[in-house]
């Protein structure tokens, strides 16, 4: 089956086959957050990102093949509820923004800056670090060799705008310019973009609609706790 990223609570994981990773998609907790398991067909690797929650049914996800890593994009709970249990099963070094580890109560063991590279096996993540939505939220791009980027945004990049800034309008207008000069203004229109809730999108497929609009659009798409 083709791969779709549309995933339901409590179903089965998306699974997309690259030449290099495997990505496999799953929706897990009350916030319907989306958990990404990358697996490095090289060498077997399998790095985690965003311990959100269900930490058994991460785990069941993982398998025996067992973790490496798992990332945490930022130091929201429903991000890292997960993450105590998952890395207790699997001995996972963590990652996480430089500026957001301390909000997160797991201990950080790699603190993660913007352009460091994160290993997935022979396979490499790009940090890309994004302030707005929190001060230390990190979106990670794989540059497929074979095909088309990759970007797990967090929840920085929605379909149909960017990530919630409650109103704040400092904070939405750092998260607008570093998603418009980051994002926008780098990546190709076929990256997909895989967010921290929710379907996927591409880069071309949103932009349209940016800049006009999103300044008032997306803090009202992305007005639920995320």
């Amino acid at each position: 089956m083709t791969y779709q990223g549309k995933v339901e609570q409590g179903g089965p994981a998306d699974v997309r086959e690259l030449r290099d990773l495997t990505i496999s998609k799953m929706v897990v907790g009350d916030f319907g957050n989306n958990t990404y398991l990358l697996r490095c067909h090289q060498t077997g690797d399998q790095v985690l990102i965003d311990a959100a929650a269900e930490p058994d049914r991460i785990l069941s996800l993982v398998g025996d093949a067992g973790l490496t890593k798992v990332i945490t994009t930022h130091q929201h709970q429903d991000h890292w509820g997960a993450l105590g249990k998952v890395v207790e099963a699997t001995s996972a070094e963590t990652y996480a923004g430089a500026y957001d580890a301390e909000g997160i109560p797991v201990r950080t063991d790699v603190l993660v800056e913007d352009s460091d590279t994160i290993a997935v096996g022979a396979c490499a993540l790009t940090a890309i670090h994004l302030v707005g939505h929190t001060p230390g939220s990190i979106a990670l791009l794989y540059q497929d060799p074979a095909g088309t980027p990759h970007l797990f945004s967090g929840d920085c990049l929605f379909p149909g705008g960017v990530g919630n800034t409650w109103g704040d309008p400092d904070a939405f207008a750092s998260l607008y310019r570093d998603v418009t000069s980051k994002l926008f203004d780098r990546l190709p229109d076929d990256t997909w973009f895989y967010p921290g809730h929710g379907d996927d999108s591409t880069i071309g497929a949103q932009r349209p609609t940016w800049p006009n609009g999103w300044s008032v659009a997306g803090e009202r798409t992305c007005s639920r706790v995320r």
